[in-house]
């Protein structure tokens, strides 16, 4: 998430022309560039939520990014804030409710 707002950043202050050039610069495809970019489609309290979730110390990421794409997919911010309570409920540690709990309603 916090690579997608800087991305979102440069593209909008005029650093880097488009995401073509963001692909370039980080050795990346395009796809993958959109596909990162896509999270800020998601809703604000959803992006808050994944930037303050705690660090994962040992083990694998709970939420993957094919995860968020399938929540960003959604149309309406209701819809994604009820697929990121239904995930979240599934894939999230003990100690991860707090940024979750936080998601509106």
């Amino acid at each position: 998430m916090a690579l997608a707002v800087k991305m979102d950043g440069l593209v909008r202050t005029g650093v880097v022309r488009d995401y073509a050039e963001l692909a370039r610069l980080g050795r990346v495809t395009r796809a993958r560039v959109t596909q990162v970019m896509n999270l800020t489609l998601l809703a604000p309290d959803i992006q808050e939520a994944l930037l303050f979730l705690p660090p994962v110390t040992a083990g694998r990421e709970p939420l993957t990014l094919a995860d968020l794409q399938r929540v960003a997919a959604i149309r309406t911010w209701r819809g994604q804030r009820r697929a990121w309570r239904e995930l979240t409920a599934r894939r999230m540690p003990a100690g991860g409710e707090k940024a979750v709990a936080d998601v509106q309603r």
